[in-house]
Protein backbone atom coordinates (compact mmCIF):
# COMPACT_ATOMS: atom_id res chain seq x y z
CA UNK A 1 0.00 0.00 0.00
CA UNK A 2 1.25 3.42 -0.40
CA UNK A 3 0.40 6.34 1.73
CA UNK A 4 -0.90 9.55 0.82
CA UNK A 5 -1.74 13.20 2.37
CA UNK A 6 -5.12 14.44 1.11
CA UNK A 7 -6.18 17.79 2.47
CA UNK A 8 -10.10 18.48 2.93
CA UNK A 9 -11.88 22.06 3.88
CA UNK A 10 -13.47 21.60 7.03
CA UNK A 11 -17.30 20.95 5.00
CA UNK A 12 -15.96 17.87 3.19
CA UNK A 13 -14.07 16.82 6.34
CA UNK A 14 -17.61 16.68 8.38
CA UNK A 15 -18.98 14.83 5.89
CA UNK A 16 -16.60 12.48 5.42
CA UNK A 17 -16.73 11.63 9.15
CA UNK A 18 -20.32 11.49 9.13
CA UNK A 19 -20.09 8.90 6.58
CA UNK A 20 -17.54 6.97 8.61
CA UNK A 21 -20.08 7.37 11.63
CA UNK A 22 -23.05 6.06 9.65
CA UNK A 23 -21.28 2.96 7.56
CA UNK A 24 -19.34 1.96 10.61
CA UNK A 25 -15.61 2.26 9.19
CA UNK A 26 -12.78 1.59 11.47
CA UNK A 27 -10.91 4.38 9.98
CA UNK A 28 -10.65 7.24 7.63
CA UNK A 29 -8.61 5.30 5.43
CA UNK A 30 -11.04 2.48 4.79
CA UNK A 31 -13.35 5.06 4.23
CA UNK A 32 -11.54 6.82 1.54
CA UNK A 33 -10.17 3.68 -0.23
CA UNK A 34 -14.12 2.60 -0.54
CA UNK A 35 -15.07 5.58 -1.77
CA UNK A 36 -12.04 5.86 -4.34
CA UNK A 37 -12.92 2.41 -5.44
CA UNK A 38 -16.24 3.00 -6.26
CA UNK A 39 -15.20 7.14 -8.07
CA UNK A 40 -13.17 4.58 -10.17
CA UNK A 41 -15.57 2.28 -11.12
CA UNK A 42 -18.04 4.57 -12.20
CA UNK A 43 -15.74 6.52 -14.21
CA UNK A 44 -14.63 3.47 -15.87
CA UNK A 45 -17.90 2.10 -16.54
CA UNK A 46 -18.94 5.61 -18.52
CA UNK A 47 -15.66 5.10 -20.67
CA UNK A 48 -16.66 1.75 -21.72
CA UNK A 49 -18.35 0.60 -25.59
CA UNK A 50 -20.51 -1.55 -22.93
CA UNK A 51 -24.32 -2.01 -23.44
CA UNK A 52 -25.68 -0.87 -20.21
CA UNK A 53 -28.96 1.22 -19.09
CA UNK A 54 -29.25 4.14 -17.31
CA UNK A 55 -31.62 6.16 -15.06
CA UNK A 56 -30.61 10.01 -15.65
CA UNK A 57 -32.06 12.23 -12.66
CA UNK A 58 -31.91 16.02 -12.79
CA UNK A 59 -33.80 19.17 -11.89
CA UNK A 60 -34.11 22.33 -13.83
CA UNK A 61 -35.31 26.05 -13.86
CA UNK A 62 -38.06 25.82 -16.98
CA UNK A 63 -38.33 29.16 -16.99
CA UNK A 64 -34.99 29.43 -18.07
CA UNK A 65 -34.75 31.16 -21.80
CA UNK A 66 -35.29 28.45 -24.26
CA UNK A 67 -33.75 25.52 -21.14
CA UNK A 68 -37.03 23.49 -22.77
CA UNK A 69 -36.71 23.81 -26.42
CA UNK A 70 -32.86 22.78 -25.97
CA UNK A 71 -33.86 19.54 -23.61
CA UNK A 72 -36.42 18.41 -26.24
CA UNK A 73 -34.42 18.90 -29.08
CA UNK A 74 -31.39 17.19 -27.81
CA UNK A 75 -33.53 14.17 -26.75
CA UNK A 76 -34.82 14.55 -30.24
CA UNK A 77 -31.37 14.56 -30.99
CA UNK A 78 -30.34 10.94 -28.77
CA UNK A 79 -33.85 9.59 -29.47
CA UNK A 80 -32.49 6.13 -29.77
CA UNK A 81 -31.09 5.82 -25.92
CA UNK A 82 -33.95 7.07 -24.27
CA UNK A 83 -36.76 4.93 -23.01
CA UNK A 84 -38.94 7.03 -21.07
CA UNK A 85 -39.03 10.06 -19.07
CA UNK A 86 -41.26 11.14 -16.21
CA UNK A 87 -41.99 15.01 -15.51
CA UNK A 88 -42.39 16.28 -12.40
CA UNK A 89 -43.26 19.75 -11.21
CA UNK A 90 -41.55 20.63 -7.85
CA UNK A 91 -42.91 24.15 -7.45
CA UNK A 92 -43.27 27.44 -9.53
CA UNK A 93 -39.81 27.32 -11.33
CA UNK A 94 -38.55 23.84 -10.73
CA UNK A 95 -38.86 20.62 -12.66
CA UNK A 96 -37.72 17.56 -11.87
CA UNK A 97 -36.66 14.78 -14.53
CA UNK A 98 -36.02 10.86 -14.26
CA UNK A 99 -35.12 9.45 -18.11
CA UNK A 100 -34.44 5.51 -18.83
CA UNK A 101 -31.76 5.57 -20.96
CA UNK A 102 -30.95 2.54 -22.83
CA UNK A 103 -27.40 1.82 -24.76
CA UNK A 104 -23.44 2.15 -24.88
CA UNK A 105 -22.14 3.28 -21.62
CA UNK A 106 -19.72 6.22 -23.16
CA UNK A 107 -22.92 7.27 -25.35
CA UNK A 108 -25.52 7.46 -22.01
CA UNK A 109 -22.12 9.06 -20.65
CA UNK A 110 -21.70 11.81 -23.31
CA UNK A 111 -25.47 12.11 -23.41
CA UNK A 112 -26.40 12.92 -19.96
CA UNK A 113 -22.53 15.20 -19.85
CA UNK A 114 -24.19 17.60 -22.55
CA UNK A 115 -27.84 17.61 -20.21
CA UNK A 116 -26.54 18.50 -17.32
CA UNK A 117 -23.84 21.14 -18.64
CA UNK A 118 -27.41 23.10 -19.80
CA UNK A 119 -27.19 26.48 -18.14
CA UNK A 120 -30.71 26.23 -16.03
CA UNK A 121 -30.08 22.26 -15.11
CA UNK A 122 -29.60 23.06 -11.10
CA UNK A 123 -28.56 18.91 -10.34
CA UNK A 124 -27.97 16.14 -11.98
CA UNK A 125 -26.65 12.59 -11.39
CA UNK A 126 -26.91 9.66 -13.73
CA UNK A 127 -26.88 6.07 -12.67
CA UNK A 128 -26.03 3.19 -14.84
CA UNK A 129 -26.02 -0.30 -15.01
CA UNK A 130 -24.64 -3.24 -17.30
CA UNK A 131 -26.21 -5.11 -19.06
CA UNK A 132 -25.31 -8.25 -20.95
CA UNK A 133 -26.33 -8.38 -24.53
CA UNK A 134 -27.94 -5.68 -26.78
CA UNK A 135 -31.26 -5.18 -24.44
CA UNK A 136 -33.72 -6.74 -27.15
CA UNK A 137 -33.47 -9.79 -26.33
CA UNK A 138 -35.80 -12.00 -24.31
CA UNK A 139 -35.97 -15.44 -22.99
Amino acid sequence: MHRVTVTLDDDLMKKLDAIIEARGYQNRSEAIRDLARIGIQQTSAHASAEHCVGAMVYTYDHSKRDLPRKLTQSFHNHHELSRATMHVHLDHDQCLEVTILDGKANEIQHFADHIFSERGVRYGRLVTIPTSGDGHAHD
